[in-house]
């Protein structure tokens, strides 16, 4: 759920970004091409520079003006530093190495046994949903599991049937020793039966 919320608002803030940066552009395009300014541009006509000479050199002469300019500058890269890191970084494990036996190795895709795993939880009795999300490297991987409990069940029982059916139905057929695991249980609200 985090990974989806994330991945909506880069793509929101890169659209805006984008259509920011295309109005400008086609603006000063336009501006350039020929067409009259609106009312509201800075600049007078087709031959006005960007900045002028008075507007470069208005604040040379203050002491704060070049560390703030080169202050707010590093802020903006590390800001945008930071963003492309933590979009490129990938939280989740795409694929998985199995030993086959004849040394050569197989590769299972990581949101596959995400899904067989979540399925196979979510149908156990007593959960209403499940989901799943392995981590780690490809060889040595770790998952994080959620299961959303009936109001009824218990989560001794449902952990310890999550346990012994998805969890090591996912280690047999993976040939995995060890998965080490998280389980974070909730239970699901349920509407107050009404009496007429």
């Amino acid at each position: 759920m985090r990974g989806m919320r994330s991945g909506a608002v880069n793509r929101v803030l890169l659209a805006l970004a984008g259509l920011v940066l295309f109005v400008l552009g086609g603006s000063v395009l336009a501006v350039g091409l020929g067409s009259p300014s609106p009312s509201w541009w800075p600049h007078s006509g087709r031959r006005d520079v960007l900045l002028s000479r008075a507007e470069r050199t208005a604040w040379r002469d203050q002491d704060w003006w070049w560390p703030a300019l080169i202050a707010l500058l590093a802020i903006l890269f590390l800001i945008g530093l930071w963003w492309l890191v933590s979009v490129l970084r990938r939280r989740r494990l795409s694929e998985i190495l199995v030993d086959s036996g004849d040394g050569t190795g197989a590769l299972v895709r990581g949101g596959a046994l995400e899904s067989a795993l979540a399925d196979d939880a979510a149908r156990r009795p007593g959960v209403a949903g499940a989901d799943a999300r392995l981590s780690g490297r490809r060889t040595s991987p770790a998952l994080r599991a959620g299961l959303r409990l009936e109001p009824d069940a218990s989560p001794a029982t449902a952990l310890a049937d999550f346990a012994a059916h998805p969890l090591g139905a996912a280690r047999d057929s993976t040939g995995i020793e060890t998965l080490p695991t998280e389980v974070r249980l909730r239970k699901v609200r349920h509407k107050a039966d009404r009496v007429s």
